[in-house]
């Protein structure tokens, strides 16, 4: 009797697991972005939500506590570059410089005493809507951070790139309109 029982027993704790995926390519589009600089946020969330039903007397609360850890990347897309081609002085000349702008945000969710009610538990949706909240909070926190003068202070070195890069086919780059642009910002910071 016992070996029957433990062979049922046995029988029983298999566990099985299957897994299907499929990965669709869903768009292939080109870009040409410069992250010039990257920064690394963490930040604790604390998610609660209560639900009441039935004429107000029953009360049923989910919460979850949240640590969120995302880098940030700021650069510039030169897909937006302004430039024009003197074909007479083989020059190229850049007549706006961008401003810094968010390339990605990329955050990684921990989630830590998730604690369901009765009536109110987490959803698949509620996980997405924390992951799209704390990616706008993170996209907020940038603006404080220093990050954008950081990469402002860095587009010096991406024009050194793009002037690099016109040399190798023997022609120059004019961007003076940057000069002017920081004169002007000298002059207005004074």
């Amino acid at each position: 009797m016992y070996w029957l029982f433990s062979l049922f027993r046995r029988k029983r704790r298999k566990e099985v697991t299957k897994q299907q995926s499929t990965i669709l390519l869903d768009k292939i589009r080109s870009v040409c972005k410069l992250v010039s600089v990257e920064g690394d946020f963490a930040e604790i969330h604390s998610y609660e939500n209560t639900k009441e039903g039935f004429i107000s007397l029953f009360r049923s609360r989910k919460k979850a506590l949240v640590v969120v850890k995302a880098k940030a990347q700021i650069g510039y897309d030169l897909a937006k570059l302004n430039l024009r081609a003197d074909e007479t002085r083989k020059k190229i000349i850049l007549e706006n410089f961008l401003e810094p702008e968010i390339l990605s945000v990329e955050p990684d969710l921990q989630f830590y005493d998730i604690k369901n009610g009765l009536f109110n538990s987490f959803s698949p949706d509620d996980m997405t809507k924390l992951n799209q909240e704390a990616i706008e909070l993170i996209k907020q926190k940038i603006p404080e951070s220093g990050l954008m003068e950081s990469a402002k202070k860095e587009a010096l070195q991406a024009v050194l790139l793009i002037e690099k890069t016109v040399e190798t086919i023997g022609w120059t780059l004019d961007y003076s309109v940057m000069e002017i642009s920081n004169q002007n910002q000298k002059f207005l910071d004074s």
